[in-house]
């Protein structure tokens, strides 16, 4: 028997295909999506019909998703990536109406592979996409009609079967079926596990970029600290690590840096080079695109006066970013060098996330009268990152890590504490979750600041940034001198509860095992948080925690929960 080449498997695969599409008539299309149920976008509800659940999805979470192709103005392969951009990436309802139709995902190949398999909806065409003469006329005639029903579900099965080709490349199924028949001793060894390429691709997307930016706290804060601090800038060498779009480059220079070295990893180095070049200012700013473990600066400079970066994540140490701060800071920083932001501070406190409970998990406990909480018993096993009110938390904050960045070490980052946190509560209250977030701070010494520093807590109208940028043509307000020595100047924000929402927003655990307490009750625990052992730019986070009911009392049993931060 001859052997066929991948190409003309591939083909009779798509022909094959084509050819069964063909016999099919009206009624057996109609037949087999009647068959099958759909799925909703946004739950696991699945109904006998596309209508169903698009009506279903429609008042359940209030998209409508025939609408919102139609204005986004999306062609039959857009409609598919959105479809499973939603489901692969759980994306809310109420998020989508931020698409413009400009954004990646539209021309992304990754979203034209099927996120749920037999997917109905990626099958059925919208309405806004038939023959406009089909939709004007009234088909008083039911020849025209069904001339009109089968000139769609010929187009329909246009659609399919040149989307079904599409897959087949993206997946290179000719490859795949060779190697699943090809003995196992001539299989590739298996590549080694990268974390960093899914981490970078990510920052090379406009989005995450517009969301960090607009970030009033974080790039107010960070503009505020370079642009009032000319004695420290001035003349300087910086080095941006992680620098994105080049925004704290471009402070830099503004602030009076005489050189900075902007350096990334992602796509998005590129696009930096281009805002440098479209400001005037690339006699100052050399962009690198690298990773700072490996690259090298320019031959004249041996080594910078600062390090600028915003490596916070969730949790503060998700993404791992701040190793690669470190590595900069003792490949490059030079003796007495300051890095920016200084200092960082963990808190832990106790808090009631009641509404955050009720959306992620008591959800589940009555859906259209059936119990299906099934589905939230490994949501406990998540930490959950969300914003939450100064309301919901009914303890003083303690500090579980107090990160000094020009000493601290990345094995120093893997790190266990014990804390005690006494109840504020005023009444006899469930605690259901620790709440996580963290203060930063900024200092030209890169000395730590004293243990009594209030950190800044940004409000809803407070205007922080009127001395960065005067409106109007004003000079920005001149402040009196201070008759005594200068005292080093700090700079900070809040991502808590108490200050306006960050995009970091706060780290939520819930407990399987809510706690009572009573005003003055002591909850005595132990935070422990490590690196991910299956990806490093995770976190693996263990809390073991008791009540006491007041100092006199004797500690109640020891109770242990773990959470994944990703």
């Amino acid at each position: 028997m001859p052997h066929k080449s991948d190409d003309d498997l591939e083909n009779n695969q798509s022909s094959s295909s084509e050819e069964d599409d063909e016999d099919q008539t009206w009624d057996d299309w109609v037949s087999d999506s009647e068959i099958r149920s759909c799925q909703s976008l946004f739950d696991s509800t699945r109904l006998p019909s596309v209508e169903a659940i698009l009506a279903y999805d429609k008042e359940n979470h209030g998209f409508d998703l025939n609408e919102a192709c139609s204005k986004l103005s999306l062609d039959f392969h857009g409609r598919i990536r959105l479809i499973n951009y939603i489901r692969k990436n759980n994306i809310p309802a109420r998020d989508l109406s931020k698409l413009d139709g400009t954004e990646g995902i539209f021309q992304s190949d990754e979203y034209l592979i099927p996120a749920v398999q037999d997917d109905l909806l990626l099958q059925v065409q919208s309405d806004d996409w038939s023959d406009t003469d089909d939709e004007n006329a009234t088909f008083s005639d039911p020849k025209r009609k069904i001339q009109a029903l089968e000139r769609q579900l010929k187009a329909a099965k246009e659609d399919l079967a040149e989307y079904r080709r599409m897959v087949s490349a993206k997946l290179d199924i000719s490859n795949l079926v060779e190697a699943v028949t090809t003995n196992d001793t001539n299989k590739p060894a298996v590549p080694e596990r990268d974390d960093d390429s899914h981490y970078f691709q990510s920052y090379g997307e406009h989005d995450i970029h517009a969301v960090m930016i607009q970030d009033k706290v974080r790039t107010s804060t960070y503009a505020h600290f370079i642009l009032t601090n000319p004695a420290l800038f001035r003349d300087a060498i910086v080095l941006d690590v992680g620098c994105g779009t080049g925004i704290l480059s471009l402070f830099a220079a503004r602030g009076g840096a005489k050189r900075v070295i902007a350096v990334d990893a992602s796509d998005i180095a590129d696009k930096a080079a281009k805002i440098v070049k479209a400001n005037g200012l690339e006699n100052v700013i050399t962009v690198i695109r690298g990773k700072v473990e490996e690259i090298t600066l320019p031959e004249d400079i041996k080594h910078v006066d600062i390090i600028v970066s915003e490596w916070m994540g969730y949790a503060l140490l998700y993404e791992s970013m701040l190793d690669s701060v470190l590595r900069a800071r003792d490949r490059f920083l030079r003796p007495g060098g300051v890095v920016a932001p200084s200092q960082c501070k963990m808190m832990l406190a106790l808090c009631d996330a009641t509404e955050i409970y009720k959306d992620r998990i008591g959800f589940w406990d009555d859906v259209y009268g059936f119990d299906l909480s099934t589905m939230a018993s490994d949501l406990y096993d998540e930490a959950i990152v969300d914003v939450v009110g100064p309301d919901t938390v009914f303890s003083a904050p303690y500090t579980i890590k107090d990160i000094l960045i020009n000493s601290i070490t990345t094995r120093q980052l893997d790190f266990s504490t014990s804390f005690k946190l006494i109840s504020t509560v005023q009444r006899r209250t469930k605690i259901n979750s620790f709440i996580l977030y963290f203060d930063t701070f900024f200092t030209t010494t890169g000395d730590a600041v004293s243990p009594n520093t209030m950190v800044k807590v940004i409000n809803d109208g407070d205007v922080v940034l009127a001395e960065v940028w005067p409106v109007g043509g004003k000079p920005p307000p001149q402040r009196r001198k201070s008759l005594g020595p200068e005292k080093d100047k700090i700079t900070s924000f809040s991502t808590g509860p108490k200050s306006i929402p960050t995009h970091w927003k706060q780290t939520i655990f819930l407990l399987r095992q809510p706690m009572t307490v009573t005003e003055g009750a002591i909850v005595h625990g132990t935070f422990y948080c490590r690196k991910s052992e299956t990806n490093s730019r995770e976190l693996d986070v263990e809390i073991h925690y008791s009540v006491q009911d007041d100092a006199d009392a004797i500690r109640g049993d020891t109770t242990i929960q773990m959470y994944k931060v990703r």
